[in-house]
């Protein structure tokens, strides 16, 4: 099978949203947004809600990880720190995110998150993978790479 890269791939900024263009070849190095800018990877999850998180899932060609969690749920505290870490190690390959099921309850209903924590894994703005549970910044490193297409 040959896989051919793209002319070019769209990152949504994490500050702005704006649909930035560039190279594949320029993801790492620490590209800016042409809009405002700011770095479009920062090395740190990007909490989004519920307008800003499909744009980011819709529009954004590399994969899109999102971490569905709860401010009162302790196995998503505890998660935090290793989603965190695991953001440095995938980005600039990825794209990790934060969805508060409690701030923005009609993402949570539209992919029918039934726990939390949850990691979903999204291309091309469809869901391909989704993982229950608290894991650490290795296994959740491992499973987004192995779900990747």
């Amino acid at each position: 099978m040959t896989t051919t890269s793209p002319e070019s791939l769209h990152i949504v900024c994490p500050h702005c949203d704006a649909v930035n263009r560039l190279p594949p070849a320029r993801l790492r190095e620490q590209p800016t947004c042409g809009k405002c800018r700011k770095d479009l990877f920062t090395g740190a999850p990007v909490d989004l809600a519920s307008a800003r998180f499909l744009k980011h899932v819709e529009r954004t060609d590399i994969p899109v990880l999102v971490d569905f969690w709860a401010p009162w749920c302790g196995p998503c505290r505890t998660m935090t720190p290793f989603y965190a870490q695991a953001a440095k190690t995938l980005e600039p390959a990825f794209r990790v995110v934060k969805v508060n099921t409690e701030a923005s309850q009609d993402i949570a209903a539209r992919f029918a998150i039934r726990s939390i924590p949850t990691l979903a894994l999204f291309q091309n703005g469809m869901e391909v993978a989704r993982q229950p549970g608290a894991v650490d910044a290795n296994t959740i490193v491992s499973w987004a790479r192995s779900k990747a297409r």
